[in-house]
């Protein structure tokens, strides 16, 4: 059996190494490193898979969520909704800009932000909700768009997790996740199921006004060279790594359905089992898996942790420390904020190795040692 890895990208680059190295190859010897013709390219048929009008590349997940922010003109003391169970970079740019993040609970079943907490949590100083696509799971969209709409909010939806997740109205329209809000902001950090080999990112809108300021903010703020009409910032995907993603999309729809392989598999091994609560499935939306994520029922999630790593299996902690209860949000009194939901979870989640190229040998190893845990350390 190959070693287990939480990520296997070493494999997943083997499988398409002719048609990667040809696309490296080709901006190493055009020398075209940044604004190179693979970003219009890659941006151009992500824009046509994911129904997006408009497609920014930028250089994170983070600088996204930023410049979309910055791009709509929030200013300091604006509120902004957020879970905060969610990776940091989602509530960080809130505070880094000035602004006041107003931290909501999530749904236990889905772990995204809850649309009932969020009508709780307006008031007459907010101005955006964020909502999270956690571990490739959408959240409830058509409320949050709802309540937006009522309230005359805008909606940075924060993709990083669930690219090419397919949402359903109750309408019957199906968008993508990313292409629903007024702005949505997406990583292509390695691990992501759309991943580069370095560090990438991309905000998507329908306003063609947004669109170029999204595109101003993220150059110096000028719209023409050497003319700078807003303070922007230098965030841009180069021509390299939109050459892996253009390479990588094709394999997109591929690469998920890998994904609901395996989690299929997990669900199967761990069904019947009160200790462990598989994840959710909305019916509003399909699944990307970017993580698989239990929620442990009356075992110490600390100890499985440590006993599958003296087994050589990886497992993550996503996330021990909520947002609202890190130090970096001290001046905002967020500890005292009563968020029982995400501090629930906190204590009894974990995440198992999940990537394209897991066999079967290792699923069953993986799932045995789990079964093997809980029965051997069970607590009512």
């Amino acid at each position: 059996m190959r070693p287990i890895q939480m990520v296997d990208l070493k494999l997943q680059y083997q499988k398409i190494k002719p048609q990667i190295d040809e696309a490296v190859l080709q901006v190493v010897e055009s020398c075209a490193f940044i604004n190179g013709p693979q970003v219009q390219s890659f941006t151009t048929k992500l824009s046509e898979y994911t129904g997006s009008k408009h497609v920014i590349p930028c250089a994170n997940g983070t600088d996204a969520l930023q410049i979309a922010m910055m791009a709509l003109g929030l200013q300091e003391g604006d509120e902004v909704i957020t879970p905060s169970f969610t990776y940091i970079a989602t509530t960080e740019v809130i505070a880094l800009l000035k602004l006041t993040p107003v931290f909501v609970d999530v749904d236990a079943q889905t772990f995204c932000i809850n649309p009932a907490d969020i009508e709780r949590a307006i008031t007459p100083k907010t101005k955006a909700i964020v909502p999270v696509h956690l571990y490739g799971q959408a959240a409830n969209m058509e409320e949050i768009m709802k309540i937006a709409e009522a309230h005359k909010l805008y909606v940075i939806e924060d993709n990083a997790q669930a690219i090419g997740c397919d949402y359903y109205f109750s309408n019957g329209t199906v968008k993508k996740t990313g292409s629903i809000g007024t702005i949505g902001t997406t990583s292509f950090f390695p691990s992501k199921n759309l991943g580069c080999f370095g560090d990438g990112g991309a905000m998507m809108t329908e306003d063609d006004s947004l669109a170029d300021q999204l595109k101003m903010v993220a150059n110096h703020g000028q719209s023409k060279r050497y003319y700078h009409d807003v303070v922007g910032c230098n965030s841009r995907l180069d021509t390299i790594q939109a050459a892996v993603l253009e390479v990588k999309l094709e394999h997109l729809d591929e690469y998920i359905a890998a994904r609901r392989a395996v989690a299929d598999y997990y669900d199967a091994a761990f069904a019947g089992h009160s200790e462990i609560t598989t994840p959710f499935r909305s019916s509003s939306c399909k699944h990307v898996f970017h993580q698989y994520t239990l929620i442990l029922n009356g075992v110490d999630r600390n100890k499985l942790h440590d006993y599958l790593a003296e087994h050589k299996i990886p497992s993550m902690i996503y996330y021990p420390v909520p947002a609202h209860r890190q130090k970096m949000f001290s001046h905002f009194n967020s500890s005292s904020t009563e968020l029982p939901v995400t501090d629930w979870l906190t204590e009894r989640v974990i995440s198992l190795p999940m990537h394209t190229e897991m066999e079967q040998e290792q699923l069953q190893f993986i799932t045995d040692k789990v079964l093997e845990f809980i029965t051997l350390n069970h607590t009512v």
